[in-house]
């Protein structure tokens, strides 16, 4: 078929192109293009057009969520700018800390800044610890499995997990705290085990005494809870982490630990409490060692047994609940809570130890740096011996209610101390009425001016007048003295007048002799106090401690050497054989002749044994010897009774510490008896030993005391001259001198 011309082509799809954006002023859209198709320029297809989000017709709020807005992005922008510089702080803190750390973990396992005091008794029992025990350094891997973990369960049970800190732990203090009432950081801390050694070690500051006044304010310091204290903590813990295994972090903390009782670390308080090393503790020991972490002194078991078992009670079913204990196990320690050892849980002989730590070098005992063993000279048969005396005697003789104190010291002749009594009740580092109580003593003072009689030659049935006496004192006038019972009885011999402790023959006898040589001979016998200068000396006016007067009645049972009083044998630092000091006795020079003390050991046995003696109460029973002498100070503030068998020496005092008269109490009545208590119980089962002495002839009743002339320094007493009324030193002789 033949086209006529007139036929359209075929169809062909054009290829599109993107349509230009119409130019500014082109309405026609380009109709004056005839080559463009489609016709003309307004018959072309328009391009779709963005489709423009709906604005509120309200401007608040549109302003308020673009302030909204603009708010969050200056926070977002703050915050991760800070935070990226915190961590770059924390971990240039974590890198200086991980340096200052040492290499070696043993050298932080023990940062006492005192060393330890640990005593034992004559037979080598360990009684009493003084300053910071320390048990010597324990690795955790040493320790009882159930120690390890006991501590874990109760104090950080995610210890093995965490790195150094757990936000979990803190969360659920903080919680805690606020539950409580209290602020979100005040009372549970959250603390890992290591960010506590990181407070244990506080943060790498070692003790200046330059900057913290002692060691507790050091301490204190290092126990700060603020916040600023909490975030110093921090990268010390990333760095304990980093530096050390959890192993090693556990051997910090089980050495450095505070437990109470003056127990640093958990080895020291096994020994202290248990009496055994921390590698044999069972599960409910372990329990209580592990329940001490949170507060050492409420729940020592030495303050209170039955609440340290409570607590031990919760640790044992936290180590049930965390698969440490089984069933069984539990159920077992439970039914047999931990105990102390008989150590641990006496008191005895605490003035003692705090007399030997004050009496010790001072380099060795109260500021030691070093850890010492001291070997003492108690007894703790005897030591109990005299504390059950006092509690009896206060109990059955003393109305309820008094105050009234006593002290009590035990010694051999050689001037080894056996037992000390301080006060009714003991407190650590309390007043020690025993050493520290300056009081006069009475006629306790008159064996000291008849020993210088005997010493002189005179013997104890020579005789002495008792009767009205004055002497003028230069610069204070006629002094008068009276005897207790204010009478005069005339001629007595030396050895009656010693026994019923009249005053006016010891204050003849002390002025025949001479004052300065009767106080010479009491500080030769150890009575080394400001003595009396007047001739009231002789009638105890002066003061003295009991121990003092307890070792100066040993120099009379020894044969007349003077005594110097020790509490210990030997001191050594813990882990040496080799002792530092030793003591074998504390006799030294002679005072008088043994002839002379024997003579007036003799005499004072008249005290107790004679019909008229002022210490009849003190009288042993199955016929034991004993001699002593009894004093009373004026208005009766002060009362003594100081005497000795062949075996023991023993001083007794009684008064009020703020020096109040004791009401009806003599020497000769409660202090007596309970130096008759405390004798009777140190002797039991003890063989019968004589006493040293010489027992006088009987004296020749027809002798007639003769006129001599007056000692030097007389004067006129009740019409006679003194050399007249001293005629039983002066003569009396029995045989001439």
């Amino acid at each position: 078929m033949v086209s006529n011309g007139t036929r359209r082509p075929p169809l062909v799809a054009d290829r599109r192109a993107s349509a230009p954006r119409p130019q500014a002023g082109n309405g026609s859209g380009g109709g004056s293009g005839g080559g463009s198709r489609g016709g003309s320029g307004g018959g072309g297809r328009r391009p779709p057009r963005k489709r423009q989000p709906k604005r509120s017709g309200n401007p608040i709020v549109r302003f308020v969520g673009g302030f909204f807005r603009l708010v969050f992005r200056i926070v977002w922008g703050v915050t991760w700018r800070v935070s990226l510089l915190a961590m770059l702080v924390m971990a240039a803190a974590t890198f200086y800390f991980y340096t200052t750390l040492p290499g070696s973990v043993t050298e932080l396992l023990d940062g006492r800044a005192r060393g330890s005091v640990t005593m034992s008794d004559a037979d080598g029992t360990v009684f009493a610890w003084r300053g910071e025990s320390f048990g010597g350094s324990t690795m955790a891997g040493d320790v009882s499995e159930h120690l390890r973990h006991a501590v874990v369960a109760s104090e950080d049970r995610r210890f093995y997990w965490h790195f150094g800190v757990s936000p979990r732990g803190i969360a659920g203090a903080i919680a805690s705290n606020i539950a409580s009432g209290r602020g979100a950081f005040r009372g549970a801390g959250g603390s890992t085990i290591t960010q506590q050694v990181a407070k244990l070690l506080c943060l790498g500051r070692e003790f200046d005494p330059d900057v913290w006044q002692n060691e507790a304010a050091y301490e204190a310091d290092c126990r700060e809870g603020t916040i600023w204290r909490k975030i110093q903590e921090l990268p010390y813990a990333f760095a304990l982490e980093l530096h050390y295994s959890k192993d090693e972090i556990l051997s910090i903390y089980l050495n450095r630990a505070f437990l109470g009782a003056s127990s640093r670390g958990f080895e020291a308080a096994s020994e202290r409490y248990f009496g055994i090393s921390a590698r044999e503790v069972n599960p409910q020991q372990a329990a209580m060692l592990a329940g001490l972490l949170p507060a050492p002194s409420y729940y020592a078991p030495t303050r209170n047994l039955q609440r340290a078992q409570e607590r031990a009670a919760v640790v044992l079913g936290l180590m049930r609940e965390q698969g440490y204990l089984s069933e069984a196990e539990y159920q077992q320690a439970r039914a047999n809570p931990a105990t102390l050892h008989e150590a641990a849980d006496s008191t005895t002989g605490g003035y003692f130890a705090d007399w030997v730590m004050q009496s010790g070098p001072a380099y060795l005992t109260r500021e030691t740096t070093e850890d010492v063993m001291i070997q003492t000279t108690l007894d703790q048969r005897i030591q109990r011996a005299a504390e059950e005396a006092v509690r009896q005697v206060f109990a059955d003789r003393v109305r309820e209610g008094s105050e009234a104190e006593a002290a009590v010291v035990i010694m051999s002749a050689d001037g080894a101390v056996r037992g000390m009594v301080g006060g009714r009740h003991y407190v650590t580092g309390g007043f020690n009425r025993a050493t520290q109580a300056q009081r006069q003593t009475g006629s306790a003072f008159k064996p000291f001016v008849y020993a210088l009689a005997m010493e002189d030659g005179y013997q104890p049935f020579d005789l002495v007048e008792d009767s009205p006496l004055t002497i003028n004192v230069p610069g204070s006038g006629p002094w008068t003295p009276r005897n207790y019972s204010n009478n005069f009885l005339g001629y007595m011999t030396l050895a009656e007048a010693l026994a019923r402790s009249q005053n006016i023959p010891a204050v003849r006898i002390s002025e025949a002799m001479g004052r300065e040589r009767v106080r010479q001979a009491a500080n030769a016998f150890g009575l080394h106090s400001e003595l009396a200068e007047g001739p009231s000396l002789a009638l105890g006016s002066s003061e003295a401690t009991l121990l003092d007067m307890t070792a100066a009645f040993a120099g009379i049972l020894n044969g007349g050497s003077s005594v110097r009083p020790y509490g210990f044998t030997s001191l050594s630092l813990a882990g040496e054989r080799t002792p530092l000091m030793t003591i074998g006795s504390g006799i030294g020079e002679r005072v008088i002749s043994a002839e002379a003390a024997e003579r007036l050991v003799w005499m004072m046995t008249q005290v107790i044994d004679a019909p008229y003696g002022t210490g009849r109460r003190a009288r042993l029973p199955d016929g034991r010897q004993a001699a002593g002498k009894t004093g009373t100070t004026t208005s009766a503030r002060d009362a003594w009774f100081v005497g000795f068998t062949a075996d023991y020496v023993v001083g007794v005092w009684m008064g009020n510490d703020d020096n109040a008269p004791l009401t009806g109490v003599s020497g000769g009545g409660l202090p007596a008896e309970i130096w008759r208590e405390v004798m009777v119980r140190v002797h039991e089962g003890t063989p019968l030993h004589p006493l040293p002495m010489i027992v006088p002839s009987q004296p020749n009743t027809d002798l007639q005391p003769p006129t001599t002339r007056g000692a030097p320094g007389s004067t006129q007493g009740g019409g006679d001259s003194l050399g007249d009324a001293v005629m039983g030193i002066l003569n009396g002789l029995l045989g001439g001198r």
